[in-house]
């Protein structure tokens, strides 16, 4: 069992390496005029990292079964399912808004996230009293979803650093030119941030009912608590100026960008830096 989860874990791993290839290419056919052929490997890039997903997928199903509690107790597993949640926002962003242009960022960040994975520590170890609970399914799903939005949301962002820093050239060539308008974009981030922030505030709410559960108080300052806290005030300042000050452009990207930055130190600096109550997650 546990060598049927590694073979599942390295296929995902090699789709999303071949999504993320195709997906590049299919930016540099139209510099040569063939658009039939960049529709068409936008659609195959597509069906690798659905492929991808099912893999990603299967290896959480096995590690499941192999483990008889669901795969949310340590970091591998969740990071496992924090990949599941990216790709998952992710082809449902390119097929509702037709943005395939978006994988090119957003599939290498998924692979490099598996790599990750596939060197982590893979040992089975028998749940924490803490986590023996119905609230940690809760707690997880909803984080998976909050950040998996905040990722697709940042790789958005970052390609509109990329058009807006290109402005000043005479001429968008390949990548650039494909690019759409900035508007685009950033309406584009503005919407992965409504659907993020729901969830990630769920995510604080259902922890701190389980902690008072678990350890019999709402709030205890531990890193990873305080950490969530400052994430959800960037993404908030974020909504708050876009809303109320009428921030665009640049610096209101700049906001998303360190939200994300935040994400991902809540996820792994925490528990590398700060150990705290958290620490097993």
């Amino acid at each position: 069992m546990e060598n049927l989860e590694f073979y599942t874990l390295v296929a995902a791993l090699v789709i999303y390496l071949i999504a993320s290839l195709l997906y590049s290419a299919q930016l540099i056919v139209p510099a040569v005029g063939n658009k039939i052929d960049s529709k068409f490997i936008s659609k195959l890039a597509a069906v690798f990292t659905a492929s991808g997903l099912i893999l990603n997928s299967s290896t959480l199903l096995i590690r499941y079964i192999h483990s008889g509690y669901p795969p949310l107790g340590n970091m591998y597993e969740f990071l496992l399912f924090f990949v599941w949640g990216i790709v998952l926002m992710y082809l449902i962003v390119e097929t509702k808004y037709n943005v395939s242009y978006v994988g090119v960022l957003a599939l290498p960040l998924v692979a490099g996230l598996m790599v990750w994975v596939i060197f982590m520590d893979k040992t089975l170890r028998p749940l924490m009293p803490a986590l023996r609970s119905n609230w940690l399914y809760f707690h997880v799903f909803t984080a998976v979803i909050s950040y998996g939005a905040f990722a697709v949301s940042f790789v958005i962002g970052i390609l509109y650093l990329i058009k807006e820093g290109s402005i000043g050239l005479k001429k968008q060539r390949g990548f650039l030119f494909e690019l759409p308008k900035l508007e685009i974009l950033e309406d584009l981030t503005y919407r992965l941030i409504l659907v993020g922030m729901p969830f990630l505030t769920l995510v604080i709410i259902t922890g701190a009912i389980w902690a008072e559960i678990a350890w019999s108080s709402y709030w205890s300052w531990d890193p990873k608590e305080t950490w969530s806290l400052i994430t959800w005030f960037i993404y908030a300042g974020y909504l708050h100026t876009r809303l109320m000050k009428n921030w665009r452009g640049k610096k209101s990207i700049i906001l998303v960008v360190l939200g994300f930055a935040a994400v991902m130190f809540t996820f792994a600096g925490v528990n590398l830096l700060l150990p705290g109550l958290h620490s097993y997650a």
